[in-house]
């Protein structure tokens, strides 16, 4: 069995008091990685599923690799809407932090896609990430598959989220149809936790360690959820067994009256 974790969306500021909505962004990412550590569920590597800056700065970008290397496991990472990709591949390489987009597991393989389009909060998922995909899966077709993305490719209730989806998503649903090994589809980008199933295979977001997103809500609204973390066990058999914990309810409490950000 291989364990995982995913963080995501934590958008840091290079200012260690930047507040994205009211709330501190990095004293969040801090309480939830003390928590992680306080905890001591066992995880073989980490999973950052995007939007790690919001200021797009290279000091975000170091904080957040200063900010996980207590953890002391290998730190696995993509980009979303909100990401300087370059200066976030720069130091995070500077950081020791591999970057890889396919792992190799005994049993499972994890893909590693990149769904950014610069300027603009929703996904696509460009031609030769469709390539790479196709191909990661057809070279190892005895591999059961975990794919990881930052953008969702399902609705998930609330209208104001949902346009900032992956637009291409019935692309990449043709590539997953083609190869049954694929377990499971991991996510970001939508701030709050869904488990849906699609023929077989499971499509998993995960809560920001900063703001959460209201469910089901037409228009933008902020919940005073906790911020959380989601862990994964792949099993040989191609079992995905998956947990999400949160801090305490009220433990970050964002803008009440904000109406976008």
């Amino acid at each position: 069995m291989v364990r995982l974790l995913q963080i995501t969306d934590p958008h840091l500021f290079a200012d260690p008091q930047g507040e994205l909505l009211g709330i501190r962004t990095a004293e969040s990412l801090n309480a939830v990685l003390a928590a992680i550590r306080q905890q001591e569920e066992p995880f073989d590597l980490v999973l950052a599923t995007g939007d790690i800056a919001q200021d797009q700065s290279a000091g975000a970008y170091r904080r957040f690799a200063r900010a996980l290397q207590p953890l002391a496991r290998p730190l696995f990472w993509l980009p979303g809407n909100h990401d300087a990709l370059p200066l976030l591949q720069a130091e995070l390489g500077l950081a020791g932090c591999s970057p890889a987009r396919q792992l190799l597991l005994p049993h499972w393989q994890i893909v590693l896609l990149d769904s950014q389009v610069a300027g603009t909060p929703h996904g696509w998922l460009r031609v030769e990430q469709m390539q790479f995909l196709e191909q990661a899966l057809a070279a190892w077709p005895d591999k059961h598959a975990l794919v990881c993305l930052h953008h969702h490719c399902f609705p998930v209730g609330s209208e104001w989220l949902d346009q900032h989806d992956l637009k291409n998503a019935s692309e990449l649903l043709a590539v997953l149809a083609r190869h049954p090994r694929v377990r499971g589809v991991l996510c970001g980008h939508v701030h709050q936790e869904y488990d849906v199933l699609h023929q077989g295979v499971r499509f998993l977001s995960t809560p920001s360690t900063c703001i959460q997103f209201m469910p089901l809500c037409r228009d933008f609204s902020l919940d005073v959820a906790g911020p959380g973390w989601r862990y994964l066990q792949l099993y040989p058999d191609g079992c995905l067994a998956t947990q999400v914990w949160r801090l305490p309810c009220g433990s970050f409490v964002p803008d009440a009256q904000a109406t976008g950000y």
